[in-house]
């Protein structure tokens, strides 16, 4: 069995995050792919206001009807910890530029390659605004979404674009407030 992960926050999971997830499936053949939460999301701070257990509540919903999905909770921070033992990693775009940013590794770039080149096959998913430099390294390859999910983002969903999340994650908001209403969702978790 070819397994993929996909590390993530998920803050709410969107349209994109899955045809992200659907796409690597594909492209890659695996069987399946599992969205993986870091309890302690590296570069995310304490600004989240949905709690872990309920984003992966949601996550856990969204898979409950796809049965080449799964959810996974790590302790990792790194993908390149995450990744181990996997066929593949999934990352969008903007993952990609944490995951090659040098400082992140504390010495440098030398540190940064070294994690970069222990990664399984990459799958990499291209996203509007952000660039990637090339070339690639050779075992990282680029997924094409469609252009509409090109733009989609999860600050935009919690901004208030709510067809931007699936509809697991727009039925949690709407009963919590967890993502549009902030205020709401921490009075009903009182």
């Amino acid at each position: 069995m070819r397994v993929g992960v996909y590390p993530g926050s998920f803050d709410p999971i969107t349209v994109a995050h899955l045809a992200i997830a659907e796409a690597a499936r594909d492209h890659a053949a695996l069987d399946r792919v599992v969205l993986v939460v870091s309890r302690d999301a590296l570069g995310k701070g304490a600004a989240r206001v949905t709690s872990l257990a309920d984003r992966v509540a949601v996550l856990e919903a969204v898979a409950a009807s796809r049965p080449w999905l799964d959810v996974a909770v790590t302790e990792p921070r790194l993908i390149a910890d995450i990744a181990v033992g996997a066929d593949a990693v999934v990352v969008g775009a903007d993952k990609w530029t944490q995951i090659v940013d040098p400082p992140r590794y504390g010495d440098g770039s030398d540190a940064r390659d070294a994690a970069v080149a222990s990664q399984p096959r990459v799958h990499q998913a291209t996203r509007g605004g952000v660039v990637i430099p090339d070339p690639l390294p050779p075992h990282v390859e680029r997924i094409t979404l469609a252009e509409i999910h090109a733009h989609v983002s999860a600050s935009a969903a919690r901004a208030g674009a709510l067809d931007l999340m699936l509809p697991e994650a727009r039925a949690f908001d709407a009963e919590t407030g967890a993502w549009t209403d902030p205020d709401r969702y921490r009075a009903s978790r009182g």
